[in-house]
């Protein structure tokens, strides 16, 4: 078995030669866990679970299936780039779900933030549970558990996001190769492993996804002009050197309409507020200055490519007050 915790000597994975070698390590470690067995991974796309499938293929091959669930609440591309990197790319086993309209029809209506998340959370564990019920001979589960989810959950900051949850008859031996990495090791690991740049280097994106970014009770139609504000936001970050200067950043479209001109006409629309922050460990963030003229710029594509919407506004709040999150 892999080490449980970190060694407090443990030099940090800042090259290819240390990730490949940690590489290496793991793989004969989850090699003689798992044996001839078989094990589950819920693949979600970000650079945790994407880099643990991208160790259990290397170790396992197709003992390994992975079950991407679409929640309806992905940001634009994202299950079209899991199923093209791990199905047609690296022939993984992938049983892809999309249970859009389940999870929408169960948040209509509902607008506390900790409720949607509980409804999110709640049901995305009993959709991959009917999926693992449907597999024989499953005896493992893999996980994307890094090390600071561990430290928090022994804090008491957070609740271990991911070993609880699952119903009783799967009981599961958990396989969990980056649980003594921080972030940035695991990306150079990821990035070591061959994972597109898109995946190594994706920013932070919350469990409930797209849901904490649509305030109030989510709409299919609002939750469309989150997502397609959004792809705007990320590719003119690309286009203007930002991306990856800037540590987060994403658009909210809250439960208001104000009165707009749209064609010469009264629009009755919503509102788009882009967020962007830069910040080391996520306790603390500062507001990044976007250059006045890509402001313009975004404001123009945003507000004439994206249904529904007739203003653009920027959140200038640091965290404290705010936090990075609008729910």
């Amino acid at each position: 078995m892999a080490n449980e915790r970190r060694p407090e000597n443990m030099v940090r994975i800042t090259t290819p030669e240390l990730a490949q070698a940690f590489i290496d390590e793991q793989i004969k470690a989850m090699q003689e866990q798992i044996g001839d067995k078989k094990v589950l991974l819920a693949l979600s796309g970000g650079v945790d679970s994407s880099v643990v499938a991208a160790l259990l293929i290397k170790a396992v091959g197709n003992q390994l299936t992975c079950v991407h669930v679409n929640h309806g609440l992905l940001r634009k591309g994202e299950p079209e780039q899991v199923i093209e990197v791990f199905q047609n790319q690296m022939k993984a086993n992938l049983v892809y779900v999309d249970a859009t309209d389940r999870f929408l029809d169960k948040l209509a209506g509902v607008t506390d933030p900790e409720t949607k998340r509980m409804i999110i959370g709640g049901e995305f564990i009993e959709v991959f549970a009917e999926e693992a019920r449907k597999l024989d001979g499953v005896e493992f589960l893999a996980q994307g558990t890094i090390w600071p989810d561990i430290l928090e959950s022994e804090k008491g900051i957070k609740a271990h996001h991911n070993a609880g949850g699952l119903p009783e008859d799967l009981n599961f031996e958990l396989v969990e190769p980056v649980k003594i990495l921080f972030k940035d090791e695991v990306r150079v690991v990821g990035k070591q492993l061959g994972l597109p740049d898109g995946m190594v280097y994706r920013q932070p994106f919350p469990g409930p996804g797209l849901g904490v970014r649509c305030p109030g009770a989510i709409t299919r139609e609002r939750l469309e002009a989150v997502r397609e504000s959004d792809a705007i936001l990320r590719e003119e970050f690309a286009k203007n050197g930002l991306e990856g200067k800037v540590w987060q950043y994403f658009t909210v479209v809250p439960d208001f309409k104000s009165t707009g001109i749209k064609d010469g006409k009264r629009a009755f629309e919503w509102s788009v507020i882009i967020r962007a922050v830069n910040t080391t460990d996520a306790m603390t963030a500062e507001v990044e200055e976007i250059p006045f003229a890509l402001m313009h710029h975004l404001v123009k594509r945003i507000t004439h490519e994206v249904p529904g919407v007739n203003r653009v506004l920027y959140d200038f709040t640091p965290k404290p007050t705010g936090t990075i999150e609008f729910e």
